[in-house]
């Protein structure tokens, strides 16, 4: 969506700190032991405590609040019974819907692992993920934001999905833009305009470009087992910088 008002920045502010405080509960829960779905219930709690909605079940029927994705498991993971174990790579990403509003952000928690390589991946995601927001300006191509995460991912000796992507959102979970790359497409066409409501997100693999659904028809895998470590926010496109609105104000 474009922001037509001060109603609606505001509104948006609200969606995005209801999602951004959900995820900090949720990361803050992971322990041994616990179950993903045990993570999900603590989402739900928070969404109706704020009256809001997940979006991924308002919108698509998904078979859970947030979407958890372990290890190999890389998006769209469905909370179970599966227990969090030391060592894990953990994906929550959380979306919700408030009054019409939508807001997403996502989050890679890298449980009690001392690998430094996948350190080092979670790292490397964080700062593609604030370079590629810092390319969404009034005017700029939406490609750059893809360049961006790319240039940094491969400095680091990684790679990114190409078949998992930022979006526009705001008035509905997805809109347009369709898709905000995680690398560089010369043929994309297209440019972030004034108030555009977008959620850049990084998808930085160990290996794979691609991940693909593992039969439950969800949840999304590399098949070589790469491991992938996503950050995603929401925000407004302004001319004096980007309004994040799933960021965690305290």
């Amino acid at each position: 969506m474009t922001i037509r008002n001060q109603f609606d920045i505001e509104a948006l502010r609200k969606i995005g700190h209801i999602v951004a405080e959900t995820l900090e509960l949720m990361k803050e829960a992971i322990e041994e032991g616990i179950m993903t779905r045990d993570l999900d219930a603590i989402a739900e709690a928070s969404f109706r405590r704020y009256g809001a909605v997940s979006a991924p079940k308002k919108v698509y029927g998904f078979p859970g609040h947030t979407c958890i994705s372990v290890n190999e498991a890389v998006a769209h993971g469905i909370p179970g019974k599966r227990k969090i174990r030391a060592g894990d790579l953990i994906n929550l990403d959380v979306s919700a819907e408030l009054d019409g509003y939508f807001a997403d952000t996502g989050f890679t928690v890298a449980f009690a692992n001392g690998d430094k390589r996948i350190e080092k991946l979670c790292a490397c995601s964080q700062r593609a993920l604030r370079e590629g927001i810092a390319e969404a300006k009034p005017g700029a191509k939406l490609n750059l934001v893809g360049r961006a995460i790319e240039r940094e991912a491969e400095r680091n000796g990684f790679a990114t999905l190409r078949n998992l992507t930022g979006h526009g959102t705001g008035g509905a979970l997805h809109e347009y833009p369709d898709h905000i790359y995680n690398y560089y497409e010369p043929r994309q066409k297209g440019a972030f305009a004034e108030g555009m409501v977008v959620a850049i997100e990084t998808f930085v693999s160990t290996g794979a470009d691609s991940a693909e659904e593992d039969g439950d028809g969800w949840t999304l895998t590399t098949l070589d087992g790469s491991l992938v470590a996503q950050y995603e926010h929401s925000l407004i496109v302004t001319g004096d910088g980007p309004i994040i609105l799933t960021q965690v104000m305290r």
